[in-house]
């Protein structure tokens, strides 16, 4: 008996610990969260290195050819053109995506768009080049750090629900419209109070921004539990154009040190998205 249960423990050992086992482990392993001035020194000007998108797992490989405050990137090849535009289903865009930058053994959460523009090099069918941003990365024109960006480095690194937890009601408030803007599932999630159908509404926004969202100070809110927010949204509707909402957003949290979450029965039958209910 006592042998068996060695057997069986050795067994065990043997196959947590063997090449396989640790490749899929390493496989599933969550990315690092580099700032920018690290990742800048990792990969540097002409590395070449390989980009893992975080949704569909479809791999592509590319050169950074410049950038000094976020990486100005091209598809090494036409085949990783064609691999690009695949991911982004057939069409450039400028939304941004998550995704897992892999060098050298190592794999760093970052975010890119897929639109191309600006100067090209290389021989690869893509027309200019397109952005990868790390944490805490800024645009080089004007020089501010872009939440869809963010948002998207953070959700690679597997820190999106932490950071939503701990954010302020002004900053949900901007996730959730920024999630709207890059048409993003798990960030409207993690910021909504209720769980709504999303993919029946998400892909009706082209785009969206929050034009203004006066605030309040902080010792205003500290024990509030229900917040109503005062907000100007600028939509884009496909199929419909330009819509502005002039409203406000109502959020609410269980306790003075929970997570705030937007009320979005309310703020979508006001913005057209959700029928209001006959009662």
């Amino acid at each position: 008996m006592r042998w068996t249960i060695a057997c069986i423990v050795s067994l065990f050992i043997s196959v947590l610990f063997s090449p396989q086992a640790a490749g899929k482990a390493g496989a599933h392993a969550r990315p690092e969260l580099l700032q920018w001035e690290q990742a800048d020194k990792v990969l540097p000007k002409y590395s070449v290195f390989k980009v893992r998108d975080l949704e569909t797992g479809l791999e592509f490989v590319v050169q950074r050819r410049a950038g000094s405050r976020h990486a100005d990137v091209q598809p090494l090849s036409s085949e990783d053109t064609a691999i690009m535009k695949k991911i982004y289903n057939g069409k450039w865009s400028w939304r941004r995506r998550a995704i897992i930058v892999i060098s050298d053994g190592r794999q760093i959460a970052a975010s890119m768009h897929g639109m191309p523009h600006g100067a090209g090099a290389l021989k690869n069918n893509f027309p200019g080049h397109f952005c990868i941003h790390f944490y805490g990365s800024t645009t080089h024109r004007r020089d501010y750090v872009d939440l869809s960006h963010q948002l998207m480095v953070l959700k690679s690194a597997g820190k999106l629900a932490e950071y939503m937890q701990s954010s302020g009601p002004y900053e949900v408030v901007s996730a959730y419209i920024t999630g709207f803007k890059e048409q993003d599932e798990k960030i409207v999630k993690l910021a909504s109070l209720q769980n709504l159908n999303w993919k029946g509404i998400l892909p009706d926004v082209d785009n969206a921004a929050i034009m203004a969202m006066p605030m309040l100070p902080e010792e205003d809110i500290m024990f509030e539990l229900i917040l109503t927010i005062p907000v100007e949204i600028e939509w884009y509707i496909k199929n419909k154009g330009r819509r502005c909402f002039n409203g406000d957003i109502r959020l609410v949290r269980f306790s003075p040190a929970g997570p705030w979450k937007v009320d979005s029965v309310k703020f979508l039958q006001e913005n057209d998205f959700l029928k209001k209910s006959a009662g």
